[in-house]
């Protein structure tokens, strides 16, 4: 299994593309499809866009597609309530919308080091610093929400695996308390880990 948006080695375009220029065309990219898809057939061009930079990207049709697989439930739920709220149409536009930003987000992660993302969101801040900021502590923090992002999915996607594994039907409680364990479980080794450099003062 893949998970998303873990890093892979690579020596192509947008991997050689320094980190901060690509930290800002992922903002404008997902905020650019956020505003202006409003109709689905909007979603042609950006879905265009993300195609186009997997190519470059030299990633892997399937390992592209795998991308998407631990968010699956989330697009189910999102589009199912928006299907019944709003209709066929705005059920479409917000899962297009999402899918489309969790590729952008993927392909960072695909082609940036998170130590990369570190030195680029520093380096932005740093600037920050007279007035109080501390430029290290947030870049570590958005690294972190980076990579809790993937770690989360993969808790639900790890749970989903061993329910079909043992033939057991949908239940939100019985699916529901062990993605709360497996995360709990998940920041608290994160946390030893920080504590154990130093991060918890």
């Amino acid at each position: 299994m893949t998970t998303l948006g873990v890093y892979r080695p690579g020596c192509s375009l947008l991997h050689r593309m320094p980190t901060g220029i690509k930290l800002f065309a992922l903002v404008v990219a997902i905020l650019a499809v956020s505003i202006f898809v409003r109709e689905p057939w909007q979603l042609a061009a950006p879905t265009i866009v993300v195609v186009a930079l997997y190519a470059i990207a030299r990633i892997p049709p399937m390992t592209a597609i795998r991308q998407l697989r631990p968010a699956l439930w989330m697009l189910l739920f999102i589009g199912a309530f928006q299907l019944v709220v709003a209709g066929w149409q705005r059920a479409a536009v917000v899962c297009g919308v999402l899918i489309i930003s969790i590729a952008f987000a993927a392909i960072m992660g695909l082609t940036t080091r998170i130590s990369e993302m570190l030195d680029a969101i520093t380096r932005f801040l740093t600037p920050l610093r007279r007035f109080g900021v501390n430029p290290e502590r947030i870049a570590l923090l958005l690294a972190m929400t980076i990579r809790c992002i993937p770690l989360m999915f993969e808790v639900i996607t790890q749970v989903s695996e061993a329910r079909k594994a043992r033939g057991l039907g949908f239940s939100l409680r019985s699916f529901a308390v062990p993605v709360i364990v497996g995360t709990l479980m998940t920041a608290d080794a994160m946390g030893e880990a920080l504590a154990a450099r130093g991060a918890d003062d």
